[in-house]
């Protein structure tokens, strides 16, 4: 398995599909992917290909590219401990968003 790239100066330099890249903000990476739609109604998974995340979007973020099969590259932090009806995939609460 190949080392992660280093971090870059641009918040949506794709990483590598098996982690987070790190990204400016302290805490926060970026992750590129493939929408899927969750088992439960309303889930929205983002498969990297190495790992499925929940999308756990924030109202003041624009959410109108993410949709089931959409390519996306998103920003924000992983928040393991976050309590989902979903119970599926590794919640990631998303700060930016935008197409692949």
């Amino acid at each position: 398995m190949s080392s992660p790239p280093p971090p870059s100066s641009s918040p949506f330099s794709p990483g590598s599909p098996s982690s987070p890249s790190s990204s400016g903000s302290p805490g926060e990476s970026t992750l590129t992917g493939q929408v899927v739609e969750g088992v439960e109604v309303g889930c929205l998974l983002l498969d990297t290909g190495a790992g499925e995340y929940l999308l756990v979007i924030p109202q003041h973020v624009d959410r109108s590219a993410v949709r089931a099969g959409a390519r996306l590259v998103v920003r924000g932090r992983v928040e393991p401990g976050l309590v989902s009806y979903c119970q599926q995939g590794t919640p990631f609460v998303v700060s930016d968003v935008r197409p692949a």
